[in-house]
């Protein structure tokens, strides 16, 4: 069922009007004795899923019993980060999802039926798990909130992927992430129904429909004052969803004429610490980047490569290589074999030899961003060069030189046009 519904390109919520919108959505589902919200983490911290949940707070007060970020794989998050995203919520409501501990199976996708939908691309079967507190915390709501934006595992971020992913086990994470780099980053993203998303909706239909859940997603853009909510929707099913998807593949999708030579990522430093997250330069970029180019990512946060030791350690030993050769890995190594979430990310970090990565990180080596498989230069140097507080989001002149600026490629996806229609 969808509560509410209201979005457009043109269109910008005011924190008024998006209040309103959630206290009367919240009166229309009726009381309710003990509430569990789960927004992302502070790495979508311009979600406005803080401001959402703030709201929320106001409204339930102490009947919202449990804040759970959907941190997936990531750090937990520290308490200046959550007073930073949900200034005035007791800290004291968060709780840290662990996801290779904290969870519970509640039923499992038929290898046949992951088979089908990946078109043959793997057929074992896929564990759904979710964090505990969900099936034995005795909530009657459940708010799932979050952003809906272009994803490279699944095509469009967020709804179950925030339930299943976000707050899920180290099983469906890893699997479906490999399910996902498997069939073709370049099939997948800008699609709200990919094999990934098929397999979780599944999972939502025949394991969670017991689950209180209702949805609330946002749809944000950049707007003439800085980023802008351009949709706001919020229900119970894929309805919900699909309507956000629509609008944020309209918004968030760059589809360019031509092909970017030279690509500048900028990744904030609050935000992107580790090649896990900053990889998305990678991922939001490669269908637009031409043969032969390069991107070069500006990453004084880069501390690290994955957001989990056993994860980092991985990442440090095999490296980003092309698809053919991680998959050889796989198939000859029992540590991957157990870790196919890492095993997708390698893949989702490489060019397969179309164009150059070049890492500027402010934490790292040189020897250590090499060993991994990318070209290293001085982030000194380069932040001289290409100067994120002059140059503007797209084409710029730098030295004579054309490049294409991207000031956070979380936001958006960039694809030139004929290589997305192919």
């Amino acid at each position: 069922m969808l509560y509410f519904e209201k979005g457009s390109s043109g269109y910008a919520f005011t924190p008024d009007e998006i209040r309103k919108i959630v206290f009367d959505t919240l009166e229309r589902l009726g009381p309710k004795k003990k509430v569990l919200a789960i927004p992302p983490d502070f790495t979508r911290f311009h979600s406005r899923a803080g401001e959402l949940t703030n709201y929320v707070y106001e409204y339930y007060g102490d009947k919202l019993t449990d804040i759970l970020p959907s941190l997936g794989t990531h750090f937990p998050m520290t308490e200046s980060e959550i007073n930073k995203m949900f200034p005035g919520v007791p800290v004291s409501l968060f709780r840290v999802h662990n996801w290779r501990e904290d969870v519970v199976t509640v039923g499992t996708v038929p290898g046949e039926y992951v088979k089908e939908v990946s078109e043959g691309a793997v057929d074992y079967p896929v564990p759904v798990q979710v964090n505990r507190l969900l099936q034995e915390g005795g909530y009657d709501l459940i708010l799932s909130i979050g952003q809906v934006v272009p994803h490279e595992v699944i095509g469009m971020a967020n709804y179950n992927k925030n339930i299943f992913v976000g707050v899920g086990g180290a099983e469906c994470i890893n699997k479906s992430h490999f399910i996902g780099a498997t069939f073709g980053m370049e099939r997948i993203m800008g699609r709200a129904l990919s094999p990934v998303r098929k397999v979780l909706n599944y999972a939502s239909t025949h394991f969670a429909q017991h689950l209180p859940i209702v949805y609330m997603q946002t749809v944000i853009s950049e707007g003439i004052s800085g980023l802008e909510m351009r949709g706001l929707y919020i229900g119970d099913d894929f309805e919900c969803f699909e309507k956000a998807a629509e609008l944020s593949l309209e918004t968030n999708f760059r589809m360019m004429d031509r092909e970017m030579k030279k690509v500048v990522v900028y990744l904030d430093p609050s935000e992107f610490r580790s090649t896990w997250l900053g990889n998305k330069s990678i991922y939001r970029t490669r269908m637009a980047i031409a043969d032969g180019g390069e991107l070069i990512v500006l990453a004084p946060g880069l501390h690290q490569f994955g957001e989990d030791p056993i994860n980092d350690q991985l990442i440090r030993k095999y490296g980003y290589v092309n698809t053919p050769q991680v998959l050889k890995y796989v198939k000859e190594n029992e540590d991957l074999q157990n870790s196919l979430g890492v095993a997708a990310h390698l893949i989702h970090g490489t060019s397969e030899g179309r164009f150059n990565i070049t890492y500027c990180p402010g934490h790292l080596t040189r020897q250590q961003i090499e060993n991994v498989g990318y070209q290293y230069a001085d982030l000194d140097e380069m932040m001289q060069r290409y100067n994120p507080a002059v140059l503007k989001d797209g084409w710029n002149e730098v030295d004579g030189e054309e490049i294409y600026y991207i000031s956070n490629p979380a936001l958006g996806l960039w694809a030139y046009r004929e290589r997305f229609k192919n």
